[in-house]
């Protein structure tokens, strides 16, 4: 007996779905006006401890907040506003066995995330990634 809510897949679909990188040699690169060919996946979001995740397709960044020092005002990397220290960040991303980042949020970040857009999540991004490894294999 067949599901009524069962949905017809094609095979390239499935060939889509469960091996990515055949798909795309086999078929290039989705066009952006394909259904079902998202965006890879871009975003700032909160993780336990107030630490940050930047996400950025199958990339992975955190951001370790660190305890704010002096008086002055802090200039947000995300969004490029001013902001005090009650009201922005500092956070430290590991981005390589011997290399850091330094970077100025502001707090809550959703709506910096907001002013900023995707083009500006998209430049945070290229400042960080890619990320290299922090262990020798």
């Amino acid at each position: 007996m067949s599901d009524p809510h069962a949905k017809a897949h094609s095979a390239r679909d499935l060939l889509r779905e469960l091996f990515p990188d055949t798909h795309r040699e086999i078929f290039g690169a989705p066009n952006p006006g394909d259904a079902g060919a998202g965006a890879p996946t871009l975003g700032l979001y909160p993780v336990a401890d107030g630490r940050l995740a930047l996400v950025h397709g199958d990339q992975l960044a955190e951001f370790t907040p660190l305890d704010p020092r002096g008086k002055n005002a802090l200039h947000c990397d995300l969004c490029h506003y001013t902001r005090s220290r009650s009201e922005a960040r500092l956070y430290r991303v590991v981005v390589a066995a011997r290399r850091t980042r330094y970077l100025t949020l502001c707090a809550p970040t959703g709506p910096c995330q907001g002013r900023a857009g995707a083009r500006g999540l998209e430049r945070l991004a290229e400042r960080i990634f890619p990320i290299e490894a922090v262990y020798a294999e």
